[in-house]
């Protein structure tokens, strides 16, 4: 369920998106999944995977310059925020969500696609590529968390009053600590401040996947002033464990600032690795 504020800034936000976007509802056994796409119907395909609250609007500054050459998917994630609707049982592992996202590109018609996840959503992007390498021809990770560096402590204190009581206030006071001089752009920050006060949203988490098991090419692009974990040990680590990895820092990004960062400049980076 949403709510009236919400729902007017998130049609707002869609109405960033470029003109012939798509909005298409896909049947999966979860409910119907609410996914944007734009671009060539010929393009090779590449699925874009959110961070928590963003919805697969966040990718609004994205989705022009990728769809010159390939079909956007952009996905509102299922249990969060966003027009992604639960009418079956929500998913409660990893397994469902892996399984949700089967029959997500099943019911897109798509064989395999390119994968580009940020946050939460690069999680879930590496933890599909290791379900179902046969669909994940590359995959790109937007400053992912828990995958080569778990969460930083004083990340997760500020996050904290959030988590436990969600408020429209709250939401913003730790957006603005974490992008601070960044400035993102205002109608996305008051989308995902306004996810806070939308009920019912159920995340699933997990541990870290085994990235070295990935045998797809592999882009790491790390915030250089993300808050949310050690950037340097990130990398590090990205860059000794994935097998055909390619690891590189975007000045000046936060975690919750990408992916509208520079957003020309990570468009350059996403852009010359998909193709």
């Amino acid at each position: 369920m949403s709510l009236p504020a919400y729902d007017r800034a998130y049609d707002e936000l869609l109405a960033r998106w470029p003109e012939f976007t798509e909005e298409r509802d896909v049947a999966t056994p979860f409910g119907r999944t609410r996914v944007h796409v734009y671009g060539p119907s010929g393009g090779s395909p590449v699925m874009l995977l959110p961070g928590g609250s963003a919805t697969g609007l966040a990718w609004f500054a994205n989705a022009p310059a990728l769809g010159e050459r390939h079909r956007v998917y952009a996905v509102d994630l299922a249990g969060d925020a966003g027009r992604t609707e639960l009418t079956g049982a929500a998913p409660k592992n990893t397994d469902d969500l892996t399984a949700w996202l089967d029959a997500l590109l099943d019911g897109l018609g798509l064989d395999r696609t390119h994968v580009c996840g940020h946050s939460y959503g690069a999680w879930l992007a590496v933890r599909y590529a290791l379900h179902a390498p046969q669909r994940v021809d590359r995959l790109a990770l937007v400053d992912p968390t828990q995958v080569f560096a778990g969460f930083r402590l004083h990340y997760l204190l500020r996050a904290l009053p959030t988590l436990l009581r969600p408020t429209e206030a709250r939401a913003r006071a730790f957006l603005a600590w974490e992008t601070a001089g960044t400035h993102p752009d205002e109608t996305w920050q008051r989308l995902y401040a306004l996810a806070a006060t939308v009920p019912d949203r159920k995340f699933v988490t997990g541990g870290r996947p085994r990235a070295e098991g990935l045998r797809m090419p592999v882009l790491v692009v790390l915030g250089e002033r993300s808050r949310a974990h050690d950037v340097a040990k990130a990398a590090d680590r990205a860059r000794r464990t994935l097998p055909q990895g390619e690891v590189t820092l975007l000045p000046g990004a936060t975690h919750h600032s990408l992916p509208l960062t520079d957003p020309q400049r990570l468009n350059d980076l996403l852009t010359a690795f998909l193709n």
